[in-house]
Parts: C-alpha cells; structure tokens; sequence
C-alpha cells in the first residue's frame, strides 16, 4: 500500500469512508465489519467517520462504534489513524443541523472519545461551519482539545480558503487537514485543494466518486474517465481516484464504501498510472 502524510502521521494513500454502513441503506452489521476487515487486510490505515454518521435519533455515534468494534477484532486496528468529525447532527428525520459551540464541540468530542475506546483521538475536525458562531470560537474549541490531549491532530472540513488559513493561524500551525467535497461533478474545492498544497496541509476528498448515490453513474456522466477507465482495463473509479492522487501529494481521498468489493477496488488505484496526457484530459472535463 502506497502511503502519505497526515501530520506527523504516514497513512495508507486511499482511506475508508464509513458513512455508508450507517447511514439510510446501510447492510447489516456482518457485512460492514466485513468491509472494514478486508480494508485492514489491504493496509488501509485511515478510516473516517463522524459521531453524525447513523440513521436514527437515538444511535448517535453508530459508525464510531461499529469501526471501535472493527479494530478491536483485527490484529491490525491498532495501526489505524481514526478521523471522526463534531459539528453536525442528525435529529433522524433524515436532516442534518449544525452545532458548532465549545460547549457542544467538547461534549461531542468526550462522548467519541467513549465510543472508540481511545484516551485521545487521533484526528478530529471540525464537521461544518455554523452561521451562529463565530468561527474563530469553534476553532478555538478543537485547539483547547489538543492542548488538553483529547485529540492528538486537528482538521476542518466543508472550509473555504480565508477558514483554513484562520483556522491554521487559531491553532497555531497545528491544522493538518481540510476535509472538503471534490469530486468529477463537484470542483469548486480546487482552490483549497492548492492552498493545502501550498501550506503541506492534507486535503481529504469527501464522496470522491460523487456520493453514494451517484458513485455508479461515473462512467456513464463523465465519458473520459470512462474512455481512459476501457485503455487500462479497469474501473471508471479507479480512474478517478487515481486521478485525484495525481494532482498532489496532499491529497488522501476516502472513498465511501459498504462493500468488500467496492473498497477493494478503490484500494487498486495507488498502483494505476496515468499519463500526463491523459491527467490533462481528465482535467478538462
């Protein structure tokens, strides 16, 4: 498994994304522990998820404790760096509200903290701005969690420019990562992609294939990635993340997946090698 950085972190180049064994639509226990079992056996070395990751009002944190569950019945669940996210909720209607006061960030972060069975998380992000508070204010509750020695690295996701770099500056250099949608339909992130490769910041696509919804749909919509996907014989997916992983060194893309199959087939495009001609092609569509 090819790897990069988070931090001081090296993590395995594509992540896991866990959403889906939660959420609407998730397959029952045996197949998502089967999932996050056959990622492991891959050298995949990062998961994420986030304490608003279920599907009911009253299993709060259902994704945390299912990959806490995951880890502890692997022999390789101690070597993974656990991404999981405070700011957003879900009352289980199927809508999403947003949190983003210390108080709750640091009730939020505790509550994780008893879900993963951890003394402090490895990286904890900051889910998704809150229009009531003042950004700085939010910020400055994960940088309490760090100097306290909750959360051993600190992100933010769903950020424009001008919050990563008030976000890095709040906690004094220490973010790193921003966690923000991209993907072939969704490219307005590609401004903050660059600023992260400017600063050494990781830049962890979320739903890099379009969501889960749409995942399939790639080669059908975006007839290059699936003309190039035909020249190497592989999935359209595969293209796409192996296209993303080509833009920068930064960038650690965490597919979604409540398969086996699925993760498995993400996993194989730190081996795909695009051509330059072929980045540029993908680039303009």
């Amino acid at each position: 498994m090819h790897t990069r950085r988070i931090g001081d972190v090296e993590v395995s180049a594509i992540g896991l994304g866990a959403m889906p064994m939660s959420i609407e639509g998730r397959p029952d226990e045996a197949r998502s522990l089967a999932t996050i079992h056959a990622a492991l056996d891959a050298g995949v070395t990062l998961i994420d998820t986030a304490d608003a990751y279920h599907r009911d009002a009253h299993e709060v944190g259902h994704n945390e404790t299912l990959i806490a569950k995951a880890l502890a019945s692997h022999d390789r669940g101690k070597d993974v760096l656990v991404a999981t996210k405070g700011g957003h909720l879900r009352p289980g209607d199927g809508s999403w509200t947003l949190d983003g006061s210390p108080r709750y960030l640091k009730e939020a972060c505790e509550a994780s903290l008893r879900r993963l069975g951890v003394e402090a998380i490895g990286l904890y992000q900051f889910h998704r701005p809150d229009p009531r508070v003042p950004y700085a204010e939010s910020v400055g509750a994960i940088r309490d969690l760090l100097d306290e020695g909750k959360i051993r690295m600190a992100g933010i996701s769903n950020a424009d420019p001008d919050r990563i770099r008030e976000a890095n500056d709040i906690l004094g250099g220490r973010l790193v990562s921003v966690q923000n949608q991209f993907s072939p339909a969704f490219r307005s992130s590609e401004p903050e992609l660059r600023l992260c490769d400017e600063l050494g910041i990781a830049f962890l696509p979320w739903s890099p294939l379009g969501g889960i919804s749409r995942a399939g749909e790639l080669g059908s919509s975006y007839a290059p990635f699936a003309q190039v996907a035909k020249a190497h014989g592989v999935s359209p997916q595969r293209v796409c993340l192996a296209w993303m992983l080509a833009k920068s060194p930064v960038v650690v893309p965490i597919p979604g997946s409540s398969r086996p199959e699925t993760i498995l087939d993400s996993l194989a495009a730190t081996e795909l090698a695009l051509t330059a001609e072929e980045i540029a092609e993908l680039d303009a569509v």
